[in-house]
């Protein structure tokens, strides 16, 4: 029986990305000493028996937390936004959870290891969008040149959300996390915390983005037991762009000493001429590498 899972989850849309996840996972010797489970949210009956080919489970995503209708009617993909808060409600018979956006992809499975250690003891493991090189943190609008309206990420959705000034200002200069790969044991009291604060969050905010609001209040209002793994665990590359080596044909951190990209992750797209490349393979970015060169390359799994 196996005891740790990662989990993920796709519309038809995004089905390609979610099968390249897949198989970015099952390149990798140990991924089968770990399960694949699914959530589906609104996959093809061919697109899903593709999967059942690879994966343990795949189940059907659902509103888990009532949320107004006219806010998602046709939108189905927006029950990531709720579901993966509740992972041990659709796959219970796991220890460890691994959460991983279909829009990412593994290159090296010490990051997964990482993630499974980071989240032992009722912590949560995660990584904050924070790093070397990240040139704007929190974007300010100054007002008669010394007055600052805060525009962070944090602190917008906190006040759409009507969660509370105080709360709001606390969020406001907290490294912003990305929830888009996390891990938590089945026992964690992570799960009742992110839950309670994403009930709060989806009453008045948008529905995307409200489960990242909530981890980041359960961590930094709730002071949830956090593991922040380093960036390579969950390399968001439309904040920056990494680099290649050559040498050991991989992707790596693009300042020194050039650490391994552990978990590529395409959130918000990387975009050429309106085109995003996570829908779009014919996509390709110029790349340097470590060893002086520029290469024009997809950031996609296996392209």
């Amino acid at each position: 029986m196996k005891k740790n899972v990662i989990v993920s989850l796709a519309d038809s849309n995004y089905f390609e990305l979610l099968n390249e996840l897949v198989n970015s996972i099952k390149s990798f010797e140990k991924s089968k000493e770990i399960a694949i489970c699914i959530l589906d949210a609104g996959l093809s009956e061919k697109q899903k028996n593709i999967l059942l080919k690879k994966v343990d489970e795949i189940k059907s995503a659902e509103w888990d937390i009532e949320v107004s209708t006219i806010k998602v009617i046709g939108k189905e993909w927006l029950k990531s936004q709720v579901s993966r808060a509740f992972l041990p409600k659709y796959f219970p018979n796991y220890e460890k959870y691994l959460w991983i956006d279909c829009d990412a992809w593994v290159n090296d499975w010490n990051s997964v290891e990482l993630y499974f250690k980071a989240c032992e003891n009722g912590k949560l493991g995660i990584t904050q969008s924070l790093g070397p090189g990240y040139k704007i943190i929190s974007k300010v609008n100054w007002l008669f040149g010394k007055v600052a309206i805060i525009k962070s990420q944090n602190f917008k959705h906190a006040i759409k959300s009507k969660i509370g000034l105080s709360k709001a200002r606390k969020l406001a200069f907290s490294p912003h996390i990305n929830i888009g790969v996390f891990s938590l044991e089945k026992d964690s009291p992570g799960w009742v915390s992110w839950q309670k604060n994403l009930e709060q969050t989806l009453k008045s905010g948008n529905i995307f983005g409200s489960e990242g609001l909530a981890i980041n209040m359960s961590v930094y209002i709730d002071n949830l037991e956090t593991e922040f793994l380093p960036l390579n665990c969950n390399w968001i590359a439309s904040n920056l762009l990494p680099k290649f080596d050559e040498e050991h044909e991989t992707f790596v951190e693009p300042y020194l000493p050039n650490y391994k990209i552990g978990i590529m992750h395409l959130a918000a797209g990387i975009w050429d001429n309106d085109q995003d490349m996570r829908l779009n393979k014919e996509i390709k970015v110029n790349i340097q590498t470590i060893q002086k060169n520029i290469l024009s390359k997809s950031l996609r799994f296996g392209l």
